[in-house]
């Protein structure tokens, strides 16, 4: 096999102009694909490097405004986000293979003596392998390249061996945890099955993570053969035979295709990327018309993140509007005050009305983590501060805390009033929210840090570090955010280097920020929702003190004004209402808290702000109800793990 070049996210993402990317007509595709057949791939083409991608320049037409920093070159230092790093090493290393296997071994007839998991990777459930041959993968490869840890590497690419072997002994590419007959019943459109296209994009994703962050060869060619079968699959299926399978959940094949284009530069995987368009879906969007209302909430995220990255690689403005107009309908209209979105799995309100979505399986943690990264993609195209502003929402509302500390995760946040935090076990979940999970955990350090030619970004505040090799620059960040309102940077730099340092100011710093270099007051521009930039030759040692009072303010319900959401900085803050009732078999195994949802507490205020809270005396971040009848303890909602809590409360307002 021809030795290939080993790309990282960071490359794909940033590989220079031109593709030839022009628009797909729908019943077209197999036509399309058979010119394309004829045509030469990328390998064999004399296209310049770029970033050391060999053909980089003939892939994307969209280049980021700013681009991320390599995960390689980003390490995060002791802190909650490190804690929490280190937690899901711990929980990934423990799984062992012949148990990830067992169903891809079962399916290839291959002996296994291996105990099976539960839950969704049970034997006889039908998204089997989603987790165990792709979520799995994709997390291991992500920690990888988070921390350098060769035992993580190694028990993947043993992984990755193993599954090339079931895919030999399946034969025409095919690789899976279930037969094919799931697809057979999906092209019949008479009974029902369970998303075969989502499970086989987990799998294909991992495959490609575990090339781009790990140098896997078998892993770009397990892909690639996955991809063959598709499109052998896909040939003789009628346009508006595709239109109603299209309606059974696929994931985010669009994204997976794309990136396998911009990897190899085979347009055929262009062409099937976009055949992965689903208009029914895609339609409305592109006219910016929200008929949100109704779907399922994280069937649908991952297709616009596919549509950004169609974009980046087509050009085409109308996978840039729809990506926008999602992103904004769905921020905007359909979000709690933790960033978080859907209910009950879905969209099941008018836009701008949340009154009646205060359920106990709200926010579903997968959409969560597609958000914010459909998010980032936004981000890089313009740089705009709301992006990362919301990132940083969801961040701290949904991520953290949703892992418990043996690395046990959520499937939905309940925010029903007196709700609790459910989780599940080891070996005995494995929902789709686990393995968004893991690689959500294993990539904490992907966003914090960004640049363009002259500048770094400062968009999160995380105990890190990074690296600027070219520039011959690093930059520790030493905080305890959100502990500590502010963070410290130190440069250190063999020679001076020239370099605007620009760090966001949130939306919520409205008490001004402050900032000290090598310990003298600066004055600058530092906006609510913008970047204070701090442009100057750098020296070793030289030290950034900046520090953003937080303060207490509402966030109302969409739809219902008197129903708010006390925030502290971007802290949601939960009333604490004690553990009683709750067991280990409570919180540990469903999906949801088991209970009916009640009425919402209830607080006085007197019409002035957030005046019902007031800070505690006994502790940072410690709230407590001011003015009422009961002294009730508050804190952020990341630190509630094992009692009843409220995020929202009905507030009875007067002037008097």
């Amino acid at each position: 096999m021809k030795k290939r070049t080993h790309l990282t996210r960071r490359q794909i993402l940033r590989a220079g102009a031109a593709v030839a990317g022009a628009a797909m007509v729908p019943g077209r595709w197999v036509s399309a694909l058979t010119s394309l057949r004829a045509q030469p791939a990328a390998d064999n083409l004399q296209d310049p490097v770029v970033d050391g991608v060999k053909g980089a320049s003939a892939r994307e037409k969209i280049a980021w405004k700013v681009q991320p920093f390599p995960m390689t070159q980003v390490r995060l230092r002791p802190g909650i986000f490190q804690n929490m790093q280190e937690i899901n090493r711990r929980y990934i290393a423990m799984l062992p293979n012949d148990r990830l296997l067992y169903s891809f071994r079962a399916t290839a007839g291959l002996q296994s003596s291996a105990e099976p998991f539960g839950g969704w990777e049970a034997p006889d459930v039908e998204l089997r392998g989603h987790l165990t041959g792709g979520h799995y993968l994709s997390a291991s490869a992500l920690m990888y390249a988070s921390t350098g840890d060769e035992d993580v590497k190694k028990k993947a690419d043993a992984l990755v061996n193993e599954l090339a072997r079931c895919q030999e002994a399946n034969g025409n590419g095919w690789l899976s945890a279930f037969p094919t007959e799931l697809f057979d019943r999906l092209k019949a459109g008479t009974t029902h099955v369970w998303a075969p296209f989502y499970t086989i994009h987990k799998i294909m994703a991992g495959h490609l993570d575990m090339y781009l962050h790990c140098g896997n060869e078998q892993a770009l060619q397990n892909v690639e053969n996955m991809a063959g079968w598709v499109e052998n699959y896909l040939a003789p299926v009628a346009d508006d035979q595709w239109a109603h399978m299209q309606l059974v959940e696929h994931g985010g094949m669009n994204e997976t295709l794309f990136n396998m284009y911009s990897v190899t530069g085979k347009e055929k995987y262009l062409a099937l990327a976009r055949h992965f368009d689903h208009k029914k879906f895609f339609d409305p969007l592109a006219e910016r018309r929200d008929e949100l209302k109704g779907l399922h909430t994280n069937t649908n995220i991952p297709k616009v993140i596919g549509a950004a990255r169609g974009y980046e690689l087509t050009g085409d403005d109308r996978y840039h509007t729809i990506a926008d107009y999602f992103w904004n309908e769905v921020v905007g209209q359909r979000s709690y005050a933790t960033g978080g979105t859907s209910n009950g799995e879905g969209w099941y309100s008018d836009a701008g009305d949340m009154s009646k979505q205060l359920g106990v399986a709200a926010e579903e943690c997968c959409c969560s983590y597609n958000m914010m990264k459909l998010s980032r993609h936004l981000f890089g195209w313009n740089a705009d501060v709301k992006y990362m502003d919301y990132y940083e929402r969801l961040l701290f509302n949904v991520r953290l805390g949703t892992q418990d500390p043996d690395g046990m995760l959520m499937y939905y946040v309940s925010l029903a009033p007196r709700g609790y935090k459910t989780f599940g076990n080891p070996y005995d979940s494995m929902w789709c929210c686990t393995g968004s999970g893991i690689e959500e955990y294993a990539k904490l350090n992907d966003t914090i840090y960004f640049h363009d030619a002259g500048s770094i970004f400062v968009n999160q505040f995380i105990a890190s570090e990074v690296n600027w090799p070219e520039k011959g620059f690093k930059l520790t960040q030493d905080t305890t955010f959100p502990e500590q309102d502010g963070t410290t940077l130190t440069v250190q730099a063999k020679n001076p280097v020239q370099l605007a340092l620009r760090v966001r100011v949130p939306y919520w710093a409205t008490r001004g920020v402050h900032v000290k270099v090598n310990g003298a007051a600066q004055t600058v521009a530092a906006t609510p929702g913008s970047y204070l930039t701090l442009n100057r030759s750098w020296k070793n040692g030289d030290k950034v003190e900046i520090s953003m009072p937080m303060s207490l303010h509402a966030a109302p319900l969409l739809g219902a004004p008197d129903l708010q959401a006390a925030m502290y900085g971007p802290l949601v803050l939960a009333g604490r209402f004690g553990n009683e009732g709750l067991t280990h078999q409570l919180m540990y195994g469903p999906s949801a808290a088991r209970l009916r949802p009640g009425p919402s507490p209830e607080v006085k205020s007197g019409g002035k702000g957030v005046d019902w809270v007031e800070p505690a005396p006994n502790g940072k971040l410690s709230f407590r109800l001011a003015g009422q009848s009961e002294a009730t303890a508050l804190v952020p909602m990341y630190q509630i793990m094992d009692e009843r809590y409220a995020a929202y409360w009905k507030v009875n307002s007067s002037n008097a």
